[in-house]
């Protein structure tokens, strides 16, 4: 399976679209963005902060599953982006275990509040809470071994620009881990084409590629490779 997933991912390159692209109207987008290329796709609206309950979730093993494929180990700094109402945060904190961290991420202040809330009573010691920007995860330097993105990425407004501030916030050895759905973003999901297209336009490689219908979709699993290109000479990949 994941030898498939690489001889996958290097013939996705005709997805990638030339620099001269159509940008559109930059003038809803953040002044923060405004370097790198938009995406020629659609964003999905975020209409909730729960992909399924955690009880339906746990009777399946989802996130134990996701956490062994993964390779999350106690001690380990793992960052939850998109954390929502902390189904992983939880989960997570407790695989690093005292001596491990978890950092839980969202762009909605008010889904921050409310994770606080369930972090304090639930007496996790060793998450804390950020919160981030369409456009930029804000993830302290080398920090961490694992970034996960779990059924978010379909919601990421401005990918490219998304990506390229995340890289350097990985460690040596560091992988981003991200699960979604492989159907049309319309539909929340992500066409897996699609995301190694992007992934690869930033400067990461896709390392292994896992089936899991469990857990809606897919796990992919990226290393940065090579030099962070300029936002500039950022490649915009075709919505397939």
């Amino acid at each position: 399976m994941k030898r498939a997933a690489l001889v996958l991912a290097l013939a996705l390159m005709p997805l990638l679209g030339g620099c001269d692209a159509p940008w559109g109207d930059d003038s809803d987008r953040a002044t923060s963005a405004r370097d790198f290329p938009p995406a020629d796709r659609p964003v999905a609206p975020t209409v909730s902060t729960k992909w399924s309950t955690e009880e339906a979730r746990d009777r399946v093993n989802e996130a134990e599953d996701v956490m062994d494929s993964a390779d999350v180990r106690p001690g380990m700094t793992v960052a939850d982006i998109g954390a929502g109402d902390g189904y992983y945060t939880v989960r997570l904190a407790q695989r690093v275990g005292a001596n491990g961290r978890v950092l839980a991420q969202d762009i909605m202040p008010e889904v921050i509040e409310r994770l606080a809330d369930r972090v304090a009573r639930e007496r996790l010691d060793n998450v804390s809470l950020k919160l981030g920007a369409v456009d930029d995860p804000r993830l302290p330097a080398a920090s961490f071994d694992r970034v996960f993105m779990v059924h978010m990425y379909h919601e990421i407004g401005e990918p490219y620009a998304f990506l390229w501030r995340l890289r350097p916030a990985l460690r040596k050895g560091g992988q981003v881990i991200v699960v979604d759905g492989d159907r049309p973003i319309a539909q929340h999901g992500t066409p897996f084409r699609l995301l190694v297209c992007e992934f690869q336009a930033v400067g990461y490689k896709l390392v292994s590629y896992d089936d899991k219908q469990h857990a809606g979709g897919y796990l992919a699993r990226f290393v940065p490779a090579g030099k962070r290109p300029e936002p500039e000479a950022i490649k915009v990949c075709d919505n397939p």
